[in-house]
């Protein structure tokens, strides 16, 4: 499990190890640099964007006044099997060149398809005309061998309070952590929904719940770096998550069905920062290496089912969007 583990420090597998021979990449080309770690990390930075968007809520009804809720969910974010390798073509390629993929050459075409983060653990090698080597490009963790499903975990938590005239307020926050000596990871989100039935002349009074939900959640983890002479070297990892959402839900006995029609916006961004001396020779030949983004916007329907006994609620529900998802989680609930 230690490659799993270290995906909650993802620019410490994807950055990090191509940082590993980061003289015979950005010495290369940081032209060919960005493509290659671009193709690498995408389903990563997607993933974390669908994974944010999620375990906001369980219920279209909010609290009355001063009811709270605590809430802790775990994502499945599934990974499509299209994400699990990346085209390298070395006709767009200046100064690297993909020979082969897991020892087996590349065809006469120059193009070969090599695993993204989330792939088979294949070690891609490459040659730096500059430098007149070969290195190893990274494999991927493997998600099915390592977890036995093809899905990236993304643990949440929300405190829900409700506020008067049929409004809820949720929040997500982690403090900027240390985490080992290296890194920092921070979190924080708010969320809001409001039961819009009461406005709906006709249909306030019938026995369901419908509300409109719009909610935003920003995470940002930093690792240093000392992978080459420079300055100030260190890996960013952020994302953005905004979804915005019409929710419906039914109470029967103990269990409420709920579900929720909406839209997604989310940006993730992966950066090499620093000043790097790729000679050797006390001059800094590159600073802020590579910038690179992803965007995990588009439609989702989520439907779910919420057992409460007392106070405590359980409950699982199933996202349908380019990644879908897999959400349960459980939680205490007054009011």
């Amino acid at each position: 499990m230690r490659k799993i583990s270290m995906l909650f420090l993802v620019l410490s597998i994807s950055v990090g190890t191509w940082a590993q021979d980061i003289n015979d990449l950005i010495k290369g080309s940081l032209q060919d640099a960005n493509k290659l770690v671009d193709g690498y990390t995408q389903p990563v930075l997607k993933a974390f964007g669908y994974g944010l968007n999620q375990g906001w809520y369980n219920t279209a009804k909010p609290h009355k006044t001063l009811g709270i809720d605590l809430t802790i969910s775990a994502s499945a974010v599934y990974i499509p099997n299209s994400d699990l390798f990346y085209k390298v073509d070395n006709n767009q390629l200046s100064q690297v060149e993909l020979q082969s993929v897991g020892g087996v050459p590349i065809d006469n075409s120059g193009i070969g398809n090599v695993p993204t983060i989330f792939g088979p653990d294949v070690i891609p090698q490459y040659y730096s005309s500059s430098s007149g080597s070969s290195f190893d490009g990274p494999g991927g963790v493997d998600l099915k061998k390592e977890l036995g499903i093809q899905a990236m975990p993304v643990p949440i938590a929300n405190l829900g309070i409700g506020l008067p005239k049929g409004f809820d307020l949720k929040f997500r926050f982690v403090p900027t952590l240390q985490i080992g000596d290296d890194a920092e990871f921070g979190l924080f989100g708010v969320g809001v929904m409001h039961d819009v039935k009461q406005y709906i002349p006709g249909i306030k009074n019938l026995p369901f719940d419908l509300s409109a939900f719009v909610g935003y959640t920003k995470m940002k983890l930093t690792t240093e770096l000392d992978v080459q002479s420079g300055n100030n070297q260190r890996a960013t990892f952020e994302s953005a998550a905004t979804t915005i959402q019409g929710l419906i839900s039914k109470k029967i006995s103990v269990l409420t069905f709920y579900g929720g029609v909406g839209y997604n916006v989310a940006n993730s961004k992966i950066a090499l920062l620093g000043d790097y001396d790729l000679n050797e020779d006390g001059y800094m030949d590159v600073t802020d290496p590579l910038r690179l983004k992803a965007d995990a916007n588009g439609f989702r329907t989520t439907v779910g089912m919420r057992l409460k006994l007392a106070v405590f609620t359980f409950h699982g529900d199933y996202t349908v969007q380019k990644y879908n998802t897999l959400t349960v989680g459980f939680g205490i609930n007054v009011r």
